[in-house]
């Protein structure tokens, strides 16, 4: 298969019918679907099934397209980069972050960096945290803003913040009227737990095994800003890295024990240096870090 036909693909799969798919790439209906045709009798396979007009894409059409996701990635970024020379314009940088930063922290240095560079532009995405280290990787994104980074052998990194999880709640909860939330202060409230495998779930169990408290938990989420939306909505009670509560306008943030660091890392590619506007932007982040950091306390 070749790009062209991985993009007919993908359009189709993404159209579910010819005559849309074929508006959209700017060709003739009978061309794509004798395209489609061509393709299947080729790779010896079918790839749709057609009723009532309509085509759905059968599960090997499926797992095609989500293993060319990559490539039209890069293929865009490229794209980008192209329009930036053509129209000489050198300032570009191009972010991702996981949830509790970029809801928090990235947002206010953005305003702060574009307050002194207007003229610079900028890509900005919320990933998961897989997405955002291998986009940077990847040379799709420059600057990656995550929680929880170990070691990642295929990227730079550096710690700019640290802080330790913290318990969530509203402000009329039992719990609340206490300073400091244990594992076994948990055990007869409805806990909303961070899902099973990610890092900040990991760390809030590891904290319940520290203590020999059982792990339980009434509701299960994967990010901890869906965990403080479900926290001030009365559901129950949360643990949560610090950053998530601040776009919070009712939650009671209390410590919780035992201490459970987490730090804030940015990562960016070991393959090329960094670009002087994202070397910029990452000065206000690390101002804004700073500032923050004395509100957790």
């Amino acid at each position: 298969m070749n790009l062209r036909q991985i993009e007919l693909l993908r359009a189709v799969v993404r159209c579910e019918t010819t005559v849309r798919a074929a508006h959209e790439l700017g060709l003739s209906q009978p061309a794509v679907s004798n395209a489609i045709k061509h393709l299947e009798s080729q790779i010896g396979f079918p790839l749709f099934e057609r009723v009532n007009n309509r085509l759905f894409p059968t599960a090997e059409a499926r797992e095609l397209c989500l293993d060319s996701d990559p490539i039209f990635s890069m293929h865009a970024a490229f794209e980008a980069k192209v329009q930036d020379l053509k129209e000489n314009r050198t300032g570009h940088i191009r972010i991702l972050a996981t949830p509790p930063l970029g809801y928090s922290v990235i947002p206010i240095a953005l305003r702060n960096f574009l307050e002194k560079r207007p003229n610079t532009r900028v890509s900005f995405d919320i990933r998961r945290f897989e997405n955002v280290v291998e986009s940077v990787d990847n040379g799709l994104a420059e600057l990656g803003f995550v929680l929880g980074l170990n070691d990642y052998r295929g990227v730079e990194s550096e710690c700019f913040f640290s802080e330790r999880m913290v318990c969530v709640m509203r402000p009329d909860h039992p719990l609340a009227a206490m300073e400091t939330i244990t594992p076994d202060d948990l055990r007869a409230t409805a806990f909303i737990a961070l899902e099973r495998g990610t890092r900040m779930g990991t760390i809030v169990r590891q904290a319940f095994a520290e203590v020999g408290v059982p792990f339980r938990s009434s509701v299960e989420v994967r990010y901890c800003n869906t965990a403080c939306i479900l926290a001030e909505t009365g559901i129950g009670v949360a643990v949560v890295d610090p950053l998530s509560p601040l776009s919070s306008r009712n939650l009671a943030v209390r410590r919780f024990e035992p201490a459970s660091p987490v730090s804030a890392s940015v990562v960016h590619s070991r393959k090329r240096p960094l670009s002087r506007a994202a070397q910029a932007f990452l000065r206000e982040v690390r101002v804004v870090a700073g500032e923050t950091a004395p509100r957790l306390s």
